[in-house]
């Protein structure tokens, strides 16, 4: 993959420019799982080396083990990404002590990252509620689930800084809301921004929605807004979709080429 500052991506920003669609700050950027294309994904190194080069936004991906701790990780299953195998919703916690990533970092639990970011205003992550596999989650453990990551999240949250609950599951959205009618939650579609889309999140009282970055339009966004919604788009990839993003007028662009993407804004800015 070209991660490069390209002509075609320079030129692109001088349209936007031209256009009068950069804008002063441009959307927050997302580290997704920490920047899954330039470091471990979801590892206490990834977070860390994002907020030191200046990145303030974060995604990542909250599971519960067999004994009700809160643990990051995105797949369903341990096999890629750590030296284990198997749910770790079939794990205790104790028994993921041991487990580190395939390049010999430790297991990260949910605790850990928010004892990380609690002393850090001005920070916006994305808590994504991975529990949609109704086989590891059925609807009998969401509301302890959702109990949990909000307590957990809430105690430890600066109070400069934002924690979106996001899923493309309804029902934590749905648990979330009673909790905390106030709370912000994201709605995730795997396809661009529609009125239907718009409609299901306001439905749920989510206030920000996340959709992806192909066939979104600036129609689609501002009709968003006008909705009183906020608007992520993913996935990015490469400098472009930044800059496409900027220029679509959307929030918050998830990207897994962070600190790449921090180089472009500068450049713009």
């Amino acid at each position: 993959m070209n991660l490069r500052w390209t002509s075609t991506g320079l030129s692109l920003a001088l349209l936007l420019a031209v256009a009068g669609y950069v804008f002063a700050q441009g959307p927050i950027i997302l580290a997704h799982r920490g920047g899954a294309y330039e470091f471990e994904e979801n590892t206490m190194e990834a977070f860390r080396a994002c907020y030191e080069r200046g990145i303030r936004g974060f995604e990542t991906d909250v599971r519960m083990t067999k004994d009700g701790v809160l643990v990051i990780l995105h797949d369903d299953s341990l096999d890629r990404t750590h030296n284990a195998t198997g749910p770790v919703e079939q794990k205790t916690a104790d028994e993921l002590q041991d487990v580190v990533t395939k390049k010999g970092q430790k297991m990260l639990f949910l605790d850990e990252l928010l004892d990380y970011f609690a002393d850090k205003p001005g920070v916006y992550i994305e808590l994504e509620m991975k529990i949609s596999n109704k086989k590891l989650y059925p609807d009998s453990v969401i509301d302890d689930y959702c109990k949990k990551l909000y307590s957990a999240a809430e105690a430890r949250k600066h109070e400069d800084s934002t924690y979106v609950y996001s899923s493309f599951d309804e029902r934590p959205l749905k648990a979330i809301h009673a909790l905390d009618a106030k709370a912000p939650m994201s709605l995730i579609a795997s396809k661009p921004c529609s009125a239907e889309f718009i409609e299901r999140a306001k439905q749920l009282g989510a206030d920000r929605i996340a959709c992806q970055l192909k066939g979104t339009s600036r129609e689609d966004i501002e009709q968003a807004h006008k909705s009183g919604l906020g608007v992520n788009c993913w996935p990015g990839r490469a400098a472009e979709d930044y800059l496409l993003t900027r220029g679509l007028g959307a929030d918050v662009h998830c990207t897994d080429i962070p600190t790449v993407i921090q180089g472009v804004k500068e450049k713009l800015e």
